[in-house]
């Protein structure tokens, strides 16, 4: 596990977060686009604010379909600027 949160660069209270939501593991579309080992392993650091953050915009299979890479994640418009306002709040 990485010391920073991959979005904001803090480092309190980090987490794993799967780019393929656990959730979506199941579902016809992932299987068929996905690994096993892609849907289980692909995952970034963040600490628990942005993790929360990410969860509470938007559904599973929006984050595992659309933003399942950290680019795309960094990239959103939201997320982007919640992670310019959040990495103001630590320095």
């Amino acid at each position: 596990m990485s010391e920073q949160c991959s979005l904001c660069g803090t480092s309190q209270l980090i987490t794993f977060h799967h780019l393929i939501p656990k959730t979506c593991h199941s579902n016809k579309w992932f299987k068929k686009n996905f690994t096993r080992d892609e849907m289980r392993g692909n995952g970034i650091d963040v600490c628990r604010q942005c993790h929360s953050f990410i969860h509470k915009q938007f559904s599973e299979k929006e984050l595992g379909r659309y933003l399942n890479t950290l680019a795309l994640l960094q990239g959103n418009e939201v997320i982007a600027k919640y992670v310019g306002w959040a990495k103001k709040r630590i320095q």
